[in-house]
């Protein structure tokens, strides 16, 4: 639901982000922030396979690829060299990726080129960061006010091994947010009601 009114959020997010002029270079830049479990990786999947079929040769990416347990934010200036300023100057991203392993342990993982797309789509805990916003045509805020309901839905996701984890990493992002309060820069905020029955976990 945006606004009170009931929308195909993947839809109104891939029309939303064709109208804004681009920002990241010739590219527009559209994040999708929001706490774990609210669905933010079921909808920038959504929004890429609607972008991919109206031929805006969109790119994926997730701090999922860069976020560990001990490090949920400060990996940022990877993200930023790696990807968004190569991006910026027309030229392709590249980035080592996190394996999030079942043990539990995050270990480097393979390396993952970024062809210059014409929309970036970027989604995951703090990708909303005040940092981009100068450089995002849409920021995204997926709203979900239910804590034990999405540590519930990730704890499926990833398995009951990941509680404390997942524990810890919800303390943190909620204070995270009080602080940088991605909410109130969005441009569309939607809630949680539209993945509850699309299956939406991330």
């Amino acid at each position: 639901m945006r606004d009170g009114r009931a929308v195909d959020p993947a839809h109104d997010l891939a029309d939303r982000v064709l109208a804004a002029p681009p920002r990241l270079g010739a590219a527009r830049l559209v994040v999708i922030d929001g706490p774990s479990g609210a669905g933010k990786s079921h909808l920038a999947a959504r929004v890429v396979d609607v972008l991919r079929g109206r031929g805006a040769d969109p790119a994926l990416v997730s701090t999922d690829d860069f976020a560990t347990w001990d490090d949920p934010v400060s990996w940022w200036p990877r993200l930023t060299a790696g990807v968004l300023r190569p991006v910026e100057a027309g030229r392709p991203g590249r980035y080592r990726r996190t394996e999030w392993t079942d043990a539990g342990d995050p270990v480097p993982g393979a390396q993952v080129d970024v062809p210059v797309p014409g929309v970036l789509v970027l989604e995951g805990v703090s990708s909303g960061r005040r940092s981009v916003r100068d450089s995002t045509s849409v920021l995204c805020w997926l709203d979900h006010a239910d804590r034990t309901a999405r540590l519930e839905r990730a704890l499926a996701r990833d398995g009951e091994w990941s509680r404390p984890h997942l524990e810890r990493w919800q303390r943190f992002e909620t204070g995270w947010f009080a602080v940088d309060e991605p909410w109130n820069a969005a441009d569309v905020r939607y809630s949680s009601e539209w993945s509850s029955h699309l299956g939406g976990s991330a």
